[in-house]
């Protein structure tokens, strides 16, 4: 009898190990933003935050007196070819330094942070918003990274950061007013998988508005999120991606209702928009890249982090619900990560910091 009984305790107990087992490789860990990995990847902004050439201006020109160098026009954000890469590039050199003091390149990225984001310098970039035909420049994807940028460096407790967010001050301010001015005018949202995402530029600015207590652009970020949101079920994410997305429309909004709606409302929510996140096999292709030299192709490596930090931070959020995404995330992030640290210049020059912020919104 006892041996009876010895056999069936061990035969259950067997049992339960496979099944921890088989939970484990279903649910993988999320993949770590590693020391070594930071080094790695902080070489990319590094290597071009003070490079001028070639670049992109995207500029409105109102007379022959207008037409200048990029770092005359902009001597903070001249790099990395273009204003917005160079913003964020800003925001992810603080960012891994905020996290690994002993980063390789520690002084030399302290160096160029202070020579690039000076108060002459900030004066420069602010006054070209006042020109007449420059007042949307960079709606609303550079605004946001500029708040992310503020964001990250007030969180950064060393006294450099305070001479940075001092300089910066003005150009912050600025992007605030502009926030403020244009989502009440922006009568239906842009629901596109680039730069003019309306989705992606508030949960950007929603994070700053959270963390620095600003509640008018709070209140406006979720007033209109909901205005423009609320209502949405279904969404065609079958459609996904675009040729050159580098953001999901579905996705980026879910994000921003993640982020401004309360869990009893949100849980509703997101099982009419996207029902499918909530089944236990649900499955989503990384977006392939077919050709990295090609500059708006390369934008897929792009949209797969992306989309893992949309994933990350859901499950991170909601882990009984949305753990099984996690093999989903990571798929995005080992398609793309070996890739991103080559010689094209068409990638390099921006996606270390996507690559960044979907790491550290790993659970």
């Amino acid at each position: 009898m006892n041996r009876l009984l010895f056999l069936y305790l061990f035969l259950i107990g067997l049992q339960i190990s496979c099944q921890s087992k088989t939970e484990f490789k279903e649910f993988p860990e999320s993949i770590k933003l590693t020391l070594e990995e930071a080094n790695r990847l902080a070489k990319l902004p590094l290597h071009c935050m003070q490079t001028e050439y070639p670049n992109k201006l995207n500029q409105t020109l109102g007379n022959e007196t207008e037409l200048k160098g990029p770092k005359a026009l902009h001597p903070t954000f001249y790099g990395c070819f273009d204003w917005h890469s160079s913003a964020h590039g800003h925001w992810m050199l603080v960012s891994l330094l905020r996290q690994f003091p002993e980063l390789d390149n520690e002084e030399e990225i302290r160096r160029k942070l202070l020579e690039n984001i000076s108060a002459d310098n900030i004066t420069v970039e602010v006054a070209y918003f006042q020109g007449p035909f420059d007042a949307s420049f960079e709606r609303t994807y550079g605004w946001a990274w500029i708040l992310k940028l503020a964001e990250e460096i007030n969180l950064w407790d060393d006294p450099m950061a305070r001479e940075l967010e001092k300089n910066l001050q003005p150009l912050t301010d600025l992007m605030v007013d502009k926030y403020l001015e244009f989502l009440p005018k922006l009568i239906y949202p842009i629901r596109v998988g680039e730069h003019t995402n309306i989705a992606f530029g508030l949960s950007l600015a929603y994070d700053y508005a959270k963390n620095m207590n600003h509640a008018g652009l709070q209140e406006l970020i979720k007033s209109r999120a909901m205005d423009w949101f609320g209502k949405d079920e279904n969404c065609p994410l079958v459609y996904e991606p675009s040729g050159f997305d580098f953001l999901s429309p579905c996705f980026q909004e879910l994000d921003i209702m993640r982020k401004v709606m309360p869990k009893e409302e949100f849980q509703p929510w997101v099982k009419q928009f996207l029902p499918q996140l909530a089944n236990t096999d649900f499955a989503l292709e990384p977006g392939k890249v077919s050709d990295r030299t090609d500059g708006k192709l390369v934008h897929l490596d792009g949209l797969n982090f992306s989309r893992a930090w949309v994933l990350y931070g859901l499950i991170r959020e909601y882990p009984e619900e949305y753990k099984h995404l996690m093999q989903v995330a990571n798929d995005h992030i080992n398609y793309s990560l070996p890739s991103i640290v080559d010689d094209n210049y068409e990638g390099t020059h921006w996606l270390g910091s996507f690559a960044v912020y979907a790491l550290q919104q790993a659970p």
